[in-house]
């Protein structure tokens, strides 16, 4: 098919079983979708982003659709659960209206070889390495989607937890502590190497756990950062969509300020170790460092402002967020040497883990806490 600019062909060896994912949602749409086209031919492409998850555009005719699938290879029982991250939607979409809304699950895992879902597609633009050109150098502009990402996470943590239900979709007593263990856990299940840094870093987030009182639960994304977030194409300042909402939970929302702050302020070296090449180094480095965006002290700033919390301690969890996001990318870098994925922009992500968990400790030992 001719892929939207946003979409591209499938990348080989994440091909979909099309025939019969389309006996399938020709069966299901008629009675989830409204005019639905019957005798429309079944188009498919893929979103180019992401090292996880696989999210293709599914068209009928002139109607389209988000399909999101796991990966491709073994993944650990609990990770990448599609039927959750649907039922999540389900639940947040009523309250947060920039939470796609879902459409289908499928669990029946005889379709595509796995459980997927089916969600609405929205239309807009998404900043990813390069400055797109529909920011380019306007400065206020580049402010004005600064505001915009920060305003869009106090709106998501203004949502009341308890008189949506929301709170049911996780148990905030205890989160953080769950966090740093649960990923340190990861780790020890995912290393191809020692690291001492790693241990160092994970010492240190053990002996500064927060209180669970320190911070009222909200909605925590889990995943928030400016690459998550769709943007209009008439005006790059409107969010029009918070995408990627696998790991949300409920718990401490300074999780999730941690984490947009460290997304935000990645700088990312010229070379890394152990061959890490300079184009691979180069995804760790954020292009929110140039003129115009707003610096992390404006961020912590507005956050502040606009929500009364308290980031006094804020390193702690820009800390825990480097150190997750190593986790993440070594987790990657793991199935890649297991042979369970043969996508090459993993060859080298052993280079960025240690990168980033440099900076963890960095940020750890200079922060006073």
């Amino acid at each position: 098919m001719t892929a939207n600019s946003d979409s591209r062909a499938v990348r080989t060896g994440e091909e979909l079983d099309t025939a019969t994912l389309d006996r399938y949602l020709r069966e299901h749409l008629a009675t989830h979708v409204s005019q639905f086209d019957p005798t429309s031919t079944i188009e498919i492409a893929q979103f180019p982003g992401g090292h996880s998850n696989l999210t293709y555009l599914v068209r009928y005719g002139d109607q389209e659709f988000v399909l999101r699938r796991p990966p491709v290879g073994p993944v650990a029982p609990t990770a990448h659960d599609m039927p959750r991250e649907y039922k999540l939607l389900s639940v947040i979409n009523p309250s947060f209206p920039l939470a796609p809304k879902p459409i289908l699950l499928c669990e029946n895992a005889a379709i595509i070889g796995v459980p997927f879902y089916l969600m609405e597609r929205r239309r807009g633009f998404i900043v990813r390495s390069k400055v797109p050109s529909q920011i380019g150098e306007d400065l206020t502009l580049r402010r004005r989607l600064s505001e915009a990402m920060v305003d869009t996470l106090v709106a998501l943590h203004a949502v009341d937890i308890q008189s949506t239900g929301i709170v049911q979709i996780g148990k905030p007593a205890g989160f953080v502590v769950r966090q740093v263990h649960g990923w340190a856990d990861r780790w020890q299940r995912s290393q191809t190497g020692d690291l001492v840094e790693m241990d160092q870093v994970i010492q240190w987030l053990v002996d500064r756990i927060p209180l669970d009182s320190a911070n009222e639960a909200t909605i925590v994304h889990n995943d928030f950062k400016l690459d998550n977030l769709m943007l209009a194409d008439d005006d790059p300042s409107r969010v029009v969509a918070v995408l990627d909402w696998e790991m949300c939970t409920v718990g401490d929302a300074l999780v999730d300020v941690g984490l947009a702050l460290s997304y935000w302020t990645m700088q990312g070296g010229p070379k890394g170790e152990g061959g890490t090449s300079r184009d691979q180094n180069s995804s760790m480095r954020a292009v929110t460092n140039g003129p115009g965006w707003m610096t992390r002290e404006e961020i912590i700033e507005r956050y502040e402002t606009n929500t009364g919390c308290d980031l006094s301690r804020i390193a702690f969890y820009e800390t825990f967020a480097r150190f997750k996001v190593a986790v993440v990318i070594q987790q990657i870098y793991f199935r890649y040497v297991q042979g369970q994925t043969h996508d090459e922009r993993f060859r080298n992500f052993d280079g960025l883990v240690r990168e980033l968990v440099r900076e963890a400790l960095e940020l750890a030992q200079q922060s006073g806490i």
